[in-house]
């Protein structure tokens, strides 16, 4: 794989990241489910992918 691709897919995975974090942490309704988003933040590609084999069936 080209880095051009891998640069891509980083820069994918670094917008949904914030994305994810911003979403989380603003609907915290304190400072430990901030930290618990935060978290989520980190592993929400898990949560696409478990979403959509739960969709389809899998």
């Amino acid at each position: 794989m080209s880095n051009t691709a891998n640069g891509t897919s980083g820069a994918i995975y670094g917008l949904g990241f914030i994305g994810a974090a911003v979403y989380y942490i603003s609907h915290a309704s304190s400072l430990m489910m901030g930290v618990i988003g935060f978290l989520k933040a980190l592993v929400w590609p898990a949560f696409v992918v478990y979403g959509a084999l739960k969709v389809l069936g899998m």
